[in-house]
């Protein structure tokens, strides 16, 4: 742990002041970096049963494709508004900085689907929460989620209800 630790470079004042950014495209350039990341990401659901990963955008698609890979599940992308190419659904939520909006196909979670969201941070938890709704607004139920990082002093697993949450790092 304290190795992957030590591969994330910390950014100050990004992207607005007072906020600290953890990068982790430094962990990402290394091999043995990256399949440990994903690894912890992983074994806590290999005979879960899981139907489908979400990742969120950006960086949890890096994750969240290699855990569905690992897993035996498919993958699911939820993107940023206007940038899915058929029939979406919108969930807007507030972040620590800010709003913004995530939207998922309207069709890519059928109803009773086991679900897992994987991004790489967990801040508040307004992104993972407005994911969660989207999933639930199309039937699917969530099982679970992972984050390679878990900042704990903003409690965002509060947000996340009874759910199982699984953070590779806290800080």
């Amino acid at each position: 742990m304290d190795e992957l630790k030590a591969s994330i470079r910390h950014v100050p004042d990004f992207p607005k002041a007072g906020i600290l950014f953890y990068d982790i495209t430094t962990l990402l350039q290394k091999p043995e970096g990256l399949r440990a990341a994903i690894d912890q990401l992983s074994s806590p659901f290999e005979a879960a049963g899981i139907d489908v990963v979400v990742g969120v955008e950006s960086r949890g698609f890096i994750f969240g494709a290699a855990v569905a890979d690992r897993i035996g599940a498919g993958f699911i992308p939820v993107r940023k508004p206007g940038k899915l190419p058929a029939k979406t659904v919108r969930q807007t939520y507030a972040l620590e900085y800010g709003t913004d909006s995530l939207e998922i196909h309207a069709d890519a979670v059928t109803n009773g689907q086991r679900v897992l969201i994987v991004d790489d941070l967990l801040a508040t938890g307004g992104t993972a929460a407005a994911t969660a709704d989207l999933v639930k607004g199309l039937g699917g139920h969530v099982q679970a989620f992972a984050f390679l990082i878990e900042l704990v002093g903003l409690d965002g697993r509060k947000r996340l209800g009874d759910h199982q949450v699984h953070s590779v790092m806290k800080y």
